[in-house]
C-alpha cells in the first residue's frame, strides 16, 4: 500500500525493493514507476471488493527505529517554566530595567545582591531563571550557582551569568557547575528579551 525503496547496502531484510549505489536518473525513476504502479493495482482491488479504503490510517509500525532518547520526550511534555526571573547584582536598577522590558508578559522579575538570600528566594519560590552579575562584590558565581543546582528545586533554574570582556570566565568550571550560559555587558535589549524567550519557552 505504501512504497518503499530501500537505497543503499542495508543489513537487515526489511521486505522492500532495493537499488544498489550508485544511482543513475533513469534507474531510480523505472523503480519508482513500477512502486506506484503496483501501489495502484493494490487500490483498485480494495475499492473493486468492497472494503473501505482510508489511505492515511496507519496499519502497522513506522519503518524506522526511534533511537531518540526517552527522557528527551519527557522533557518536551514538561509545561515551560513559570518561574521569576532573579536578578543578582550590587543594585536594583538592571532588574527594574528588566522588569520594564518584559512588563506586558506578567513575569516576576527580583533583585538580591546577597548570595544566601539568592539560594533562599530560589528554595522557597518559584525561580527559573537566575541572572548574575559576576562583577557583584563578595559573591563566587560559580560558586553560587553549584550551591543552587544542590538544591531540590535546582535542576529546573537555568543560571546565566552576566560578564564585562575584562572577566576572565573559565568555560570549564562554568560546565562543571551547571551555568547554562552568558551574556556580554553591556546586554543589548534585543539579546536580553531573545535569552530569556528561550529560556522561558516565551511567545515572540
Amino acid at each position: 500500500m505504501h512504497p518503499a525503496l530501500v537505497v543503499g547496502d542495508c543489513p537487515a531484510d526489511l521486505g522492500f525493493p532495493q537499488i544498489a549505489r550508485p544511482l543513475t536518473p533513469e534507474k531510480l525513476f523505472m523503480v519508482m514507476a513500477a512502486l506506484l504502479a503496483r501501489r495502484a493495482d493494490t487500490m483498485a482491488r480494495i475499492m473493486a471488493s468492497g472494503l473501505p479504503f482510508i489511505p492515511e490510517r496507519r496499519r502497522r509500525a513506522r519503518l524506522d527505529m526511534d533511537l531518540t532518547d526517552p527522557a528527551e520526550y519527557i522533557m518536551r511534555r514538561k509545561s515551560p517554566p513559570c518561574g521569576a526571573v532573579l536578578i543578582i547584582d550590587k543594585g536594583a536598577a538592571f532588574r527594574d530595567h528588566v522588569a520594564r522590558l518584559v512588563a506586558t508578559r506578567r513575569m516576576g522579575v527580583e533583585w538580591t545582591d546577597s548570595a544566601p538570600a539568592a539560594l533562599r528566594l530560589c528554595d522557597e519560590t518559584p525561580v527559573s531563571v537566575v541572572m548574575v552579575n559576576t562583577a557583584a562584590t563578595g559573591i563566587d558565581p560559580y560558586d553560587l550557582c553549584s550551591a543552587i543546582k544542590r538544591q531540590d528545586t535546582g535542576a529546573r533554574i537555568a543560571v546565566v551569568l552576566m560578564v564585562s570582556c575584562s572577566y576572565p570566565y573559565d568555560t570549564a568550571r562554568a560546565r562543571a557547575c551547571g551555568v547554562r550560559g552568558l551574556l556580554d555587558k553591556p546586554i543589548p535589549d534585543r539579546a536580553l528579551v531573545g535569552a530569556l524567550q528561550r529560556l522561558l519557552s516565551l511567545p515572540a
